[in-house]
């Protein structure tokens, strides 16, 4: 444990204070319950595939697509998820979305109540599919349905897709330890996920992420090499592999517990420094969850990880000497101009994970002179999802469908379209960009609880469909803050 410095630990708190008094001048109280049940709900209007009838569809304005998604390789690729307002599916970032999903309901299921079993129908929905994509063909793994150069240039819903479904994958001979690595990951974490309620399924998915992983580390290599453009620049492996590796063996290890993941990962080591976690770049999310063992279970097989961690929440606090992450005025921490809100949430979760492993050790840490607290990386965590929840400059939600000002025209075929219910005639490839797309008018289907790109730098939000980097939803944002939102619903504060 660090030594406690009151006056540093006492400027941290009133920093803190400060910080949020004066970036945001808003003041609110949000609903986290709320916003839990709707971030959970969004994933219904991102299904793939045959959709199920009754209260396990709530949202109605969808129906059945992709039935065919497959057929190119004589396999069944139905199901899944979109990953944001286009109509392919990316494996890498549902992996990732599915990932962090298992993980938030692994942390905060307690708190989730009546959400739970939402949490777990949501992860089951990827799991099926990644199933699917991981045994239909011994040797191979299938990443990827749609070709995303064509369905880019198409404005059409889901239900109506002509445009070609080719069918890609990794293999030894064209490898993608990326993402085998994540979808592993996303495997493992999901087993324990379902260990008690359903056991059989469970063994099920462990099983099969165990021979995913072995199939990641023995034919190492990117999959952005082995399927240039079908992924790139789309969901490009930028980061590299090694983060994916180290992430997809941290999970295999705390799901079994068997050594030969442990001396995996002591190869790979904990030296990779980051100031950023995404459906990218694993390295902080894997040193959080390899930290989880040297805090709770006072391993110190485990402090190489736990350092990192903290280093990386160094990085991340506003102002700590080591810090290399901006602020908006109205206190949103800004990571990048495409999508912020993915970073803002993924971190977050980072954030509340780390503090509930401090506190239950009653743990703190340095950034040089400054003590950082459990209740510290609350305040920040909790600022962060507040500005998304409203309270910020533009008193706006950057949830659809939750409080009273929401984006109104978010980047998402489906939403932007009118349902096959009130416009059953077919739309081809372009149908929809006049008057749809193009048109100033609301979306005619609220996408709830989707979150999207979010604000600029300035704190400032068009409301504009065609700009995507801020008004488009994406999987992987809600999944990183559905953790928090539980942790939050729960009743901590700061």
């Amino acid at each position: 444990m660090a030594m406690r410095s009151k006056g540093a630990l006492l400027s941290l708190l009133i920093f803190l204070s400060v910080f949020v008094l004066n970036t945001v001048q808003v003041q609110g109280n949000p609903n986290y319950r709320d916003a839990l049940a709707k971030s959970i709900l969004f994933f219904q209007g991102q299904r793939s595939g045959r959709l199920p009838s009754g209260a396990t569809q709530q949202i109605t304005w969808r129906s059945n697509s992709g039935l065919s998604d497959g057929l190119q390789a004589h396999v069944d690729l139905t199901g899944g998820y979109h990953d944001a307002g286009d109509n392919v599916k990316f494996n890498f970032p549902m992996a990732f979305t599915t990932t962090m999903l298992s993980w938030g309901t692994l942390e905060y299921g307690k708190r989730m109540g009546p959400q739970l079993s939402d949490s777990r129908a949501a992860i089951r929905w990827a799991t099926d599919y990644l199933l699917k994509c991981a045994r239909a063909t011994p040797g191979r793994l299938y990443v990827g349905v749609g070709d995303p150069n064509v369905d880019h240039k198409c404005w059409e819903r889901p239900e109506d897709m002509d445009t070609i479904r080719t069918v890609y994958s990794v293999s030894q001979s064209n490898p993608g330890s990326d993402v085998a690595g994540e979808t592993a990951a996303a495997l493992a974490a999901a087993s324990m996920v379902f260990r008690k309620v359903d056991p059989k399924y469970s063994k099920l998915l462990l099983s099969t992420a165990k021979e995913v992983m072995q199939f990641a580390m023995r034919y190492q290599g990117s999959y952005s090499d082995s399927l240039g453009s079908a992924v790139c620049p789309f969901y490009c492996s930028y980061s590299g592999y090694k983060d994916e590796l180290l992430w997809g063996a941290a999970w295999l290890f705390r799901a079994t517990n068997d050594v030969y993941y442990f001396n995996f990962l002591k190869s790979l080591g904990a030296s990779d420094s980051t100031d950023i976690f995404s459906w990218d770049n694993k390295f902080a999310g894997a040193y959080v969850l390899l930290s989880r063992r040297a805090l709770l279970s006072n391993d110190n097989n485990f402090e190489p990880f736990k350092q990192e961690a903290e280093q990386f929440m160094c990085r991340i606090f506003p102002n700590s000497p080591s810090s290399s992450t901006q602020y908006t005025q109205g206190g949103l921490m800004y990571k990048l101009p495409g999508s912020n809100l993915q970073y803002v949430t993924s971190i977050t979760f980072l954030l509340t994970t780390y503090s509930k492993y401090m506190a239950a050790r009653k743990q703190t840490f340095n950034c040089g002179s400054l003590v950082v607290t459990p209740r510290a990386l609350r305040v920040l965590a909790k600022q962060q999802v507040d500005y998304i929840l409203g309270v910020n400059p533009l008193k706006m939600s950057y949830m659809v469908g939750y409080g009273p000002y929401f984006p109104k025209r978010i980047h998402h075929r489906g939403s932007s379209l009118p349902s096959k219910a009130s416009h059953p005639q077919n739309m081809g490839c372009e149908g929809g960009f006049q008057p749809f797309f193009y048109s100033a008018n609301p979306n005619p289907n609220i996408l709830v609880g989707a979150i999207v790109g979010g604000p600029n730098q300035n704190d400032g939000f068009p409301d504009d469909r065609s700009d995507y980097s801020h008004s488009e939803p994406a999987t992987y944002i809600n999944g990183a803050i559905v953790g928090p939102l539980a942790y939050f619903a729960g009743g901590y504060k700061s």
